[in-house]
C-alpha cells in the first residue's frame, strides 16, 4: 500500500489507522481470530467492524479489547472454548528484524502471550517508531506476583536494569489477572529467546514482555511511504 510522496507527512495516529486497515487482508470470513490490545489494535477493531467480514468471532487479550469488540457487535469467546486461532493480530512496543518483540505497554502481556500461543500466525501491526535493531529501548514490562517484587527488582539490577513498579493514580497498577507490573529500564536484549527463557524461570514472574518464543510471522509497518510488509523467516 503506497501513497503519494507529495502528500503531507502522516501522523502516528494516521499510520496506526493505515496498518489497522491493512491487517484485514489476513482475516477471512468464518474464522475465529485472536485480537490484541492497545491503540493500534483499536484501529484494527474499528476497521474490522466497518468491513463486516462475517467472522465467526474472536478471542481477546484484555477486558478493554473485549469491551470494544462487543460494542461493535463482534462475538468474543473465552480462550478455553477455542482450540486454535487462524491468526492473532496485535501491536508491539518494539519489534526487531527477526520478529522478536517487546510487549506489555498496555499491561496485557500475559493474556497476549496466551492468545498468541493459540494462533497459527501472528501478525504484528505497528508504526515505524516501533522498529529497532536491538530490543531494550522501550522499558521492558514484566507481570509479577506482588510478594516477589523487591527480589525481582534486585535481580534485574544485577543485569544492569532499573525496575520500577508501574503506578496508576499513585498506587500500583493491577492487571486483569490481579498482579503488578515492573517496567525495567536500561536493558539491551541481543538474544531475546535466551533472555525470555531465563526471566520466565525466576520465581514470582508471571510473564516477561519479551515475545521471542511467540514472535511475529509478519509485521505490517506503517511508514510515510505506506504500509511495509515484512515477513520473517521461520526458525
Amino acid at each position: 500500500m503506497n501513497r503519494d510522496p507529495s502528500a503531507p507527512a502522516m501522523t502516528q495516529e494516521e499510520l496506526k489507522v493505515l496498518v489497522g486497515r491493512a491487517a484485514l487482508a489476513y482475516v477471512e470470513p468464518g474464522q475465529i481470530i485472536g485480537v490484541g490490545t492497545g491503540s493500534t489494535v483499536n484501529c484494527f477493531i474499528d476497521a474490522l467492524a466497518q468491513a463486516q467480514l462475517s467472522i465467526a468471532g474472536t478471542v481477546s487479550s484484555s477486558e478493554a479489547s473485549t469491551q470494544r469488540l462487543r460494542a461493535h457487535g463482534i462475538p468474543v469467546f473465552d480462550a478455553n472454548e477455542v482450540a486454535e486461532l487462524a491468526v492473532y493480530i496485535d501491536g508491539a512496543d518494539e519489534i526487531d528484524p527477526r520478529g522478536h518483540m517487546i510487549k506489555g505497554g498496555g499491561a496485557a502481556l500475559t493474556r497476549e502471550k496466551i492468545v498468541a500461543a493459540q494462533a497459527r500466525r501472528f501478525v504484528c501491526i505497528a508504526d515505524q517508531s516501533k522498529w529497532v535493531q536491538t530490543l531494550g529501548r522501550f522499558p521492558l514490562p514484566v507481570e509479577v506476583i506482588p510478594m516477589a517484587t523487591q527480589r525481582l527488582i534486585r535481580q534485574f539490577a544485577a543485569l544492569g536494569g532499573e525496575a520500577r513498579v508501574r503506578l496508576r493514580d499513585g498506587v500500583p497498577l493491577v492487571t486483569d489477572n490481579g498482579q503488578h507490573i515492573l517496567d525495567v529500564h536500561g536493558l539491551r536484549i541481543p538474544d531475546p529467546v535466551a533472555f525470555e527463557s531465563m526471566v520466565n524461570n525466576w520465581p514470582g514472574v508471571v510473564t516477561v514482555g519479551v515475545f521471542a518464543h511467540q514472535r511475529a510471522h509478519v509485521c505490517l509497518l506503517g511508514t510515510p511511504e505506506g504500509v511495509r510488509t515484512i515477513a520473517f523467516e521461520t526458525p
